[in-house]
């Protein structure tokens, strides 16, 4: 029955029982309210996990949002299950943290979606973008298909705008950002400058010619962005300094300084690491040996990636708390899982799909999944030890959207093939142009809210 059905249903009652039409609006108030919430569950008071938004975010017509809502005895389940997939009633927590760290009064989550199709894109190529390394320059090196391409993410109950390059500039007219991190973070800021290649290239103005560090200006806006090489975050050196095959010291209590000492006066700072966590590594706390991940060394205690990854990311927003002058908001990228399949990066492992998962294809799982958490995890303490100053911690959730991408990486054609020479795969970057180019979706969604927020 819809709203017409029942408004004909109840002028038929008034014909009919003439005598109660002091009665008959009461009941159809009755009959109202008892359908509204069957056949529109939307109007029931919004969960904290729904109500990350934007005003510039389109709202779906009503039958797409009915649509999804009949689904809905088992929605909250689902998505917390594409996440999770785990019995441990902590950690089914993640997701919902997740929806909550950014909550506003706002009635859209840009995380929670999927990818549909879009034969629009892409919006450059490597013929019109320099930025683009020779190891992600998938179409260079004769990445024969072309249709992972075509497509964008679609949040649940909402359309996320496509990067708009003049918009992104007005926006960031006279202020700067920052990507920290390790070379996904550098993969991220590639893609940001192809993107506005559209409208105007960078002056490139770094002290130095390695692609770790450095710093582009866009001088008809007074707008500057910065990568900086720390894919740990805090404080590391190499065992033996002419061996990356040797663990690696890591400080955990010590903030890398590359990036920890010229970071203050950045208004926008994304961060982000993961993939080097499972290197051999030796744990330092307060100057002292604490143990290590895949050493051989007697008498230390053998450790997992998790704790180091916590107090590396327990350090980092510490290290922006700590910092007297700094005004600027902080995003935190979450993980973007690699997808190696038949094996791992070093043992034939690949990524051959051509397509993007569904939604409920694919779940996140160990190692990512724990990383995932311990990041919501930090990032709800930041939040909470930042309030003091009004700093601003906020979630860029990339994690779910790239778990669903299997079909967006490299692979081989990261290179030309060469006789007796066997290449690891690159399951781990993103191919350019690619599903990575989403984050300046999201990023540009961001930047509006919070502009939106401070007027």
């Amino acid at each position: 029955m819809n709203f017409q059905d029942l408004d004909h249903s109840l002028g038929k009652l008034q014909t009919r029982k003439k005598n109660a039409t002091k009665i008959a609006p009461f009941v159809a108030l009755a009959i109202l309210f008892t359908l509204i919430p069957i056949y529109y569950p939307s109007m029931h008071p919004k969960k904290l996990s729904q109500v990350l938004s934007s005003s510039s975010l389109v709202p779906l017509p009503d039958s797409n949002t009915q649509h999804q809502s009949n689904n809905s005895s088992n929605s909250s389940t689902t998505q917390q299950i594409n996440v999770t997939k785990s019995d441990d009633d902590h950690v089914s927590v993640a997701p919902q943290q997740a929806r909550i760290i950014n909550s506003t009064d706002e009635k859209c989550d840009l995380f929670l979606g999927e990818w549909v199709e879009n034969q629009e894109a892409p919006y450059y190529t490597n013929m019109t973008c320099f930025t683009i390394q020779e190891h992600q320059n998938c179409m260079k090196y004769g990445r024969p298909d072309t249709d992972f391409l075509k497509w964008k993410w679609k949040p649940d109950g909402c359309e996320l705008p496509i990067f708009d390059a003049h918009q992104f500039l007005e926006l960031v007219r006279g202020k700067s950002l920052a990507f920290v991190g390790d070379s996904v973070a550098r993969n991220h800021m590639q893609s940001l400058i192809c993107l506005l290649s559209k409208v105007v290239y960078p002056i490139d103005v770094s002290n130095s010619t390695d692609q770790d560090n450095r710093r582009w200006e866009y001088r008809e806006y007074n707008f500057n962005m910065s990568i900086f090489w720390a894919p740990y975050l805090i404080k590391a050196n190499k065992t033996e300094p002419n061996n990356i095959y040797q663990p690696f010291n890591l400080y955990l209590d010590e903030p890398d300084e590359s990036w920890s000492t010229k970071i203050q006066d950045f208004d926008y700072v994304i961060i982000s690491s993961g993939h080097w966590f499972s290197r051999p590594t030796m744990f330092y706390l307060n100057h002292t040996l604490v143990g290590c991940l895949f050493c051989s060394q007697p008498n230390v205690t053998q450790m997992t990636s998790f704790f180091s990854y916590q107090k590396a990311f327990h350090t980092a927003f510490r290290t922006f708390n700590s910092l007297e002058n700094y005004k600027g908001v902080t995003f935190l990228r979450t993980f973007a899982p690699s997808h190696f399949e038949d094996g791992v990066w070093d043992k034939g492992g690949d990524c051959v799909r051509k397509t993007p998962f569904k939604r409920n294809e694919k779940v996140l799982e160990d190692y990512s999944l724990e990383f995932y958490k311990i990041q919501l995890q930090e990032l709800t303490i930041a939040q909470k030890e930042g309030k003091m100053r009004n700093l601003k911690f906020r979630l860029f959730d990339a994690t779910q959207a790239m778990l669903l991408r299997p079909d967006g990486h490299p692979s081989k054609y990261g290179h030309w093939p060469k006789p007796n020479v066997t290449f690891s795969n690159d399951c781990v970057h993103w191919c350019l142009p690619g599903p990575i180019d989403v984050w300046s979706d999201f990023l540009l969604e961001l930047m509006k809210r919070e502009e939106s927020h401070n007027r």
